[in-house]
């Protein structure tokens, strides 16, 4: 085979997959399933487990609109509550509710 018909396979290898891959954002957006809360409160407890026991944890489960410069998704806020130091910590976080990113945590 030649270098020319090599180089027009990869071309069009390159096409078909983006092609597959704008067809597939394009299904994802038409689609915005998302991710379940309780889901993303099992992601965000996990993360807090790898530092050490927690003692409570809470998600609301309805979506709600999240506006932030260019970035315009659905959230869940939560909650995570432990022991540092003897006393009670609370955390609260914000994740987008169609990929599961953890967009905010905050101490209060």
């Amino acid at each position: 085979m030649s270098q020319k018909n090599k180089n027009g396979l990869i071309f069009l290898g390159g096409l078909v997959i983006g092609a597959a891959a704008s067809w597939g954002a394009s299904w994802f957006i038409r689609n915005k399933k998302g991710i379940h809360g309780d889901d993303i409160l099992i992601r965000v407890k996990n993360m807090f487990l790898k530092e050490g026991p927690i003692e409570g944890s809470w998600i609301e489960l309805k979506k709600v609109p999240f506006n932030k410069y260019a970035l315009h998704t659905d959230i869940y806020y939560g909650g995570i509550t432990r022991k540092e130091n003897d006393e009670l910590v609370q955390y609260e976080f914000y994740a987008d509710a169609y990929t599961g990113a953890v967009l905010d945590l905050y101490r209060l």
